[in-house]
């Protein structure tokens, strides 16, 4: 259907002149439930054996330097989430910070790539299923599992706001539980010296622990900062959760956690495992681990643990993903025949029914189609890219006076976002030094979204991607 002018803007949308988006998602979440949701996202378990295993085997017991040296790294970055988040409580999350504060076309850029970032990280997170699941049954370990918990997690993700935050919250618990067991594991008898964390070495020849540098152990950090990702994304509940003006201590508190979470077993793995150098020459140092100090059947618990944990983080990061897609056609970034559906809000349940359905589906294709080495690459810096267009809307926000309103004031600005910026920088030179081709993706979905903006919205933009106030929180 061809747009004309003076058509309906789509379900839920204010007129352009509107001075808030109406309040069609659900306010029903409390603190805790939104941080569910959010400590899902992150999900601490899956970045303990999936990312972890990677930085000990560079490092050995080094590596909790190196999350230490992340767990800092994050902080900064946390606390520009958290100003930004409540200075724009508004479901779209990056891109709405970016928007207001570095404009219109900036805002859609970090849109596509928040968009490639989301559908790429479903589909990554949940082809790794079968590894786990085929721990249990052989059966379940293929490609195959992973699309059938895309789907799964799709249709859960589509019910209320508040179930999801149970759910979620319910499967939190168990992927805790399976970190316990490594942090009893370790520390119930320790066999390394303390030492050992701050002592960075490398696998010589025949296995024999040699010393490393002090930059192998920057570049590590790296890694590690990936494990962490994900405190950021309470925004995108904002609209949901009452008492909106505390976000800011959501992401604070997320990312406190997430730390404990991943340094605890990380910390008692690294003292308690029998040999540093047959851990780090392990193909899977956890696994090696569980069978050294708690036998098969531990190690076959723990993977079924694991498994849910990576169905928990696909539900929460569809529900974050299907909310950012609803959030950009509630600001009319699409065709009216495509955004009207997309912005639809379900009378009953509150939820983007369409919009979280339709990323499902791209995930689906995604898994499908692209083998899981091209997808890992194509994800590799699109978060440091991310990163790096948050600390500076953080950096300008003040300067502008556009965060002036803020209810949570970061510390020692403009010093915080200064060093996320070189941080962040730094980063994304190591990965492109390490290889082009992850950064070049990343720089190309942003220059897509700067030529879609010129292209479509930019001749439309009285009346498309105006960015109205956030919905008032009438429960404060």
């Amino acid at each position: 259907m061809a747009e004309t002018q003076g058509s309906r803007p789509p379900a839920g949308t204010p007129p352009p002149q509107s001075p808030a988006y109406a309040q069609d998602l659900s306010r029903s979440l409390g603190l805790r439930e939104n941080m569910f949701i959010t400590l899902s996202a992150v999900t601490p378990a899956s970045s303990v054996f999936i990312i972890m295993p990677s930085v000990i085997s560079g490092l050995g017991g080094a590596a909790a330097l190196a999350f230490a040296l992340a767990a800092v790294a994050g902080m900064l970055m946390a606390f520009c989430y958290a100003e930004l988040s409540s200075a724009f409580p508004i479901t779209g999350g990056e891109y709405a910070f970016a928007a207001r504060t570095l404009g219109r076309a900036t805002g859609f850029a970090l849109f596509a790539l928040a968009l490639l970032a989301g559908v790429l990280t479903v589909a990554v997170i949940a082809l790794g299923t079968g590894d786990y699941l085929g721990v249990v049954w052989d059966s379940l370990g293929g490609k195959e599992t992973g699309l059938a918990v895309i789907a799964v997690a799709s249709l859960v993700s589509v019910l209320g706001i508040r179930t999801n935050a149970w759910v979620t919250g319910v499967f939190l618990a168990v992927e805790l539980a399976a970190i316990a067991v490594l942090v009893w594991l370790g520390l119930v008898d320790v066999e390394q010296p303390i030492s050992t964390l701050w002592t960075p070495h490398a696998l010589g020849e025949d296995g024999v622990l040699v010393g490393a540098s002090a930059g192998l152990v920057s570049s590590f950090a790296a890694s590690a900062l990936f494990a962490y990702n994900g405190y950021g994304t309470s925004v995108y509940y904002a609209e949901e959760t009452r008492q909106v003006s505390s976000i800011g201590r959501i992401v604070m508190w997320s990312l406190g956690i997430t730390v404990v979470a991943e340094c605890l077993p990380l910390v008692a793995v690294l003292l308690g495992t029998p040999s540093t150098s047959a851990l780090m020459a392990a193909p899977s140092p956890m696994n090696y681990f569980l069978l050294e100090r708690g036998g098969d059947t531990v190690n076959t618990v723990v993977s079924l643990g694991i498994a849910i944990a990576i169905v928990n983080a696909v539900i929460a990061i569809m529900l974050q993903i299907g909310r950012l897609v609803y959030s950009s056609a509630r600001d009319r970034a699409w065709p009216d025949v495509v955004g009207r559906p997309l912005a639809a809000v379900h009378p009953r349940l509150r939820t983007p029914i369409a919009a979280t359905l339709s990323m499902g589906a791209a995930a689906i294709v995604v898994a499908w189609l692209v083998p899981l080495d091209k997808l890992i690459l194509a994800t590799g810096a699109n978060l440091v890219l991310l990163y790096i267009f948050v600390a500076v809307a953080a950096l300008y926000g003040r300067i502008s006076g556009a965060t002036a309103h803020a209810t949570y004031r970061m510390p020692a600005w403009p010093w915080v976002p200064v060093a996320a910026i070189g941080v962040m920088t730094y980063v994304l030179y190591e990965s492109i030094d390490a290889d082009w081709r992850p950064a070049g993706i990343a720089v190309a979905m942003v220059a897509a979204g700067y030529l879609y903006y010129y292209a479509y919205l930019y001749p439309r933009r009285e009346h498309r991607w105006t960015m109205p106030d956030a919905v008032r929180d009438t429960t404060e």
